[in-house]
């Protein structure tokens, strides 16, 4: 019996440093990755200005799908990382930029914008993304920091590739 409670004390005290870890990281975060791929800025558009478009190509993504909103934004439901969540786009300028916001509450876990910016690269497009996100809950500020803040940019990044059938390494910006 005393082996059972040593172990529960441990994972307790594992437990209140990891919190206590997460409470001294920041709250907010930018992170900003990069690719230039093959294809025009109108091919890269169609794709990016489409959430669905990479269902079955971006693991993290498990479904999207454009849903009504009484105040005429534009809304997006979808189920990415294993949360759901609705995407709702702030600003659409074809081809170059494209704003989207997490709709989350301050207190929500996590949440914040994707700023995608398409620049003509030669005969191809460099697609930029620019996250400014916040996480609240200190245990997940911990996983983020662990894991890095771009890898979910990097797996959107690498899917659309995928999408284009062309290889890349996303260059990490900041």
């Amino acid at each position: 019996m005393g082996v059972i409670i040593r172990i529960i004390i441990g994972l307790a005290v594992l437990a209140a440093m990891i919190v206590a870890v997460g409470l001294a990281l920041p709250k907010n975060h930018r992170a900003e990755s990069r690719v230039t791929l093959e294809k025009s800025p109108e091919e890269v558009w169609n794709v990016v200005r489409n959430p669905a478009a990479l269902v079955g190509t971006w693991s993290d993504l498990k479904s999207a799908r454009q849903v009504q909103a009484g105040d005429g934004r534009e809304v997006w439901e979808q189920n990415a990382g294993g949360f759901p969540m609705r995407l709702i786009v702030e600003s659409s300028n074809p081809p170059r930029r494209l704003v989207t916001r997490i709709d989350a509450d301050k207190k929500a876990a996590f949440g914040g914008t994707w700023t995608y910016t398409l620049t003509p690269a030669g005969n191809g497009t460099t697609l930029s993304i620019v996250e400014d996100g916040y996480v609240n809950n200190p245990v997940f500020r911990v996983m983020m920091t662990l894991m890095g803040k771009h890898r979910t940019l990097d797996g959107y990044l690498k899917a659309l590739a995928d999408k284009f059938d062309e290889p890349v390494k996303p260059e990490h910006v900041r």
